[in-house]
């Protein structure tokens, strides 16, 4: 039993080639989502996920397991996040192991730390959640949000809020993307990682950044530096 850290690193990213091994201020970037997990003391296991060999090698020497690699069918574009978690607990199912909870933490998670994957155990726990994990509050109101037409014409999602104050509009969020905490029982039962009993908790701004664009990798790294140094 105990818990399990699953970082999934696929080898095949597009449009960052290498992207979870790429240099993040003079480190591969995978390596801080391993650092955050051993440093928590949460995990009986942390493993890398991974169909590259490289990416193994990697992770390997930053202090993560490599316990095998992922089929063909878990290593093309097409493979989803659960199916590589799914993948794992099945292989050690078969040699008769559980876990009382899984994390999975993305590999270009470098805001990640040890104190926010406490958190998010802790209201896993105690809230009785499938699933839980963290997110960010949207800057403006999605009640204001707009479309455009071909020919750049706007048309109001909501246009019942257009004359709401912003303060009088509920709060939106969306997925950090940096970990998800879960129940592997009922997520396994269910097929999917946010069920109807899934819960988040919110990080700053300044302390999540998602990196799929290289515009994205470069503020990542600026949001670091001034976090670390101020």
């Amino acid at each position: 039993m105990g818990n399990l850290a699953i970082i999934p690193a696929r080898g095949g990213s597009k449009r960052i080639p290498r992207k979870n091994i790429r240099p993040f201020l003079g480190k591969p970037i995978l390596a801080y989502s391993i650092e955050a997990a051993l440093q928590s003391g949460l995990f009986e296991e942390v493993i890398v996920s991974t169909d590259d060999v490289e990416i193994g090698r990697i992770g390997a020497s930053y202090g993560a397991q490599v316990p095998f690699y992922r089929s063909a069918a878990n290593s093309d574009d097409t493979a989803t996040t659960f199916d590589a978690l799914s993948e794992v607990l099945e292989h050690y199912a078969t040699q008769g192991r559980s876990f009382d909870n899984v994390c999975c933490i993305y590999p270009t998670s470098p805001f990640v730390t040890a104190d926010l994957l406490q958190s998010g155990l802790s209201l896993l726990e105690h809230g009785s959640f499938d699933c839980v994990f963290p997110v960010l509050r949207y800057s403006f109101p999605i009640q204001r949000a707009v479309t455009l037409d071909s020919s750049a014409r706007m048309k109001l999602c909501s246009p019942e809020h257009l004359s709401s104050r912003s303060q009088d509009l509920v709060p939106s969020y969306h997925d950090a993307g940096m970990f998800y905490w879960f129940q592997p029982e009922p997520i396994l039962r269910k097929q999917k990682l946010w069920t109807d009993n899934t819960g988040c908790i919110e990080v700053s701004e300044l302390a999540a950044q998602d990196i799929d664009t290289l515009a994205d990798w470069q503020l990542a790294e600026f949001k670091y530096k001034y976090l670390q140094h101020g």
